[in-house]
């Protein structure tokens, strides 16, 4: 018996955040910032906030624009590590998440899809993070972080290393193979990354000058 649609949770889950990460260089893109890049008339920021607020309890934003983020009904930070790259970013969403994990998300994917989201969300049992492979590769900007390693990136950071793929080897992760994320519903839509003029126009997604 399935229950009643009010009594459905609400969230993917209560105990995990998400944090938007909307502070990348934007270079391959011709300075063009892919956060407000349109796709089927709603910008890749729109599209992402709301469908992370329809999945968890609190999102977060962080950019060191902020002002460009103030329409909207968010919270957002800025990094505390300028220039130091999407861990000085994660650091800084970490510091504003209420819950005990987040789910970390860049915003250069247009066509982000819960399914994939809810896969990482669902496997969660007392690792420091979650981080699938793709495309022979893996995609630390779709993945899920404890809270609790907010005081180890800040060392980190604080000692001048900044790369996300150095600091993952020091932590407890759980990589997800490609070959089961080949299985879950929407990941090939949601992996596609947008980062270059090219790519934009392969996917039908617009650029404003």
């Amino acid at each position: 018996m399935t229950r009643p649609r009010d009594l459905q949770p609400k969230w993917i889950s209560d105990t995990v955040a998400s944090v938007i990460l909307a502070g990348g260089q934007n270079s391959r893109m011709g300075g063009a910032d892919k956060a407000f890049l349109t796709v089927n008339g709603q910008t890749v920021f729109q599209r992402t906030l709301g469908l992370l607020q329809r999945c968890f309890p609190q999102v977060v934003v962080v950019s060191n624009r902020p002002e460009k983020y103030a329409q909207f009904d968010v919270e957002v930070t800025r990094d505390e590590f300028p220039g130091r790259g999407p861990l000085a970013g994660i650091h800084a969403g970490l510091g504003l998440v209420r819950c005990p994990y987040a789910f970390v998300v860049a915003c250069d994917m247009p066509f982000l899809r819960v399914e994939p989201i809810a896969h990482l969300v669902n496997r969660i049992q007392g690792q420091e993070a979650i981080v699938p492979c793709w495309d022979g590769d893996i995609e630390p900007l779709h993945a899920v972080y404890a809270t609790a390693l907010r005081g180890r990136m800040e060392r980190v950071l604080s000692a001048s290393s900044h790369s996300i793929r150095e600091f993952l080897p020091t932590i407890g992760v759980e990589y997800i193979p490609e070959a089961v994320m080949c299985r879950v519903k929407g990941a090939e839509e949601s992996f596609r990354n947008v980062n270059t003029p090219e790519e934009a126009a392969r996917f039908a997604v617009h650029v404003h000058s």
